[in-house]
């Protein structure tokens, strides 16, 4: 099944965009930010919820993909840390382990969606879509979150 993006992202995604990718396993990381890289997004990488946090202090993040289970931090501790300073900020938890208990946690946080590893490309963007439109306008029927997957 293909998913299709909305025409403002298929056609030119808009490089103003910043993402940030923060991942501790180098693949899981580059994979995904070049998947973003690929389709014109302007990525950054962060190794650990603490290198992530830095990040979005100093830099214009338009949307964070976080990585459930970080050494020290796990993704949802980092987003706790960003959400001091930035309530508003998109995020979306990638996780090897989406189980009942990791969505709850993730709703409960405030987390756009949960995507389950190995990452679907489709519903990568998909999802990545349908947030940045929710963030640059006001949330309708049209921006509803996307479902997060049932284990």
């Amino acid at each position: 099944m293909t998913v299709e993006l909305p025409n403002r992202l298929t056609a030119e995604p808009d490089p103003a965009f910043s993402i940030l990718v923060a991942d501790d396993d180098r693949g899981s990381r580059d994979t995904l930010a070049q998947m973003l890289a690929d389709r014109g997004f302007s990525t950054i990488t962060a190794t650990s919820g603490e290198e992530a946090i830095e990040i979005v202090r100093v830099e214009t993040i338009h949307l964070v993909f976080f990585d459930m289970h970080m050494p020290r931090m796990t993704g949802l501790e980092a987003l706790q840390q960003v959400r001091v300073f930035n309530e508003l900020l998109p995020a979306i938890l990638v996780t090897a382990d989406a189980n009942r208990d990791v969505i709850r946690r993730a709703l409960q946080a405030h987390v756009y969606s949960v995507l389950p590893k190995p990452v679907n490309k489709s519903v990568l963007l998909h999802t990545l879509a349908r947030a940045l439109g929710q963030a640059v306008r006001k949330p309708s029927a049209d921006s509803a979150p996307a479902p997060i997957p049932q284990p």
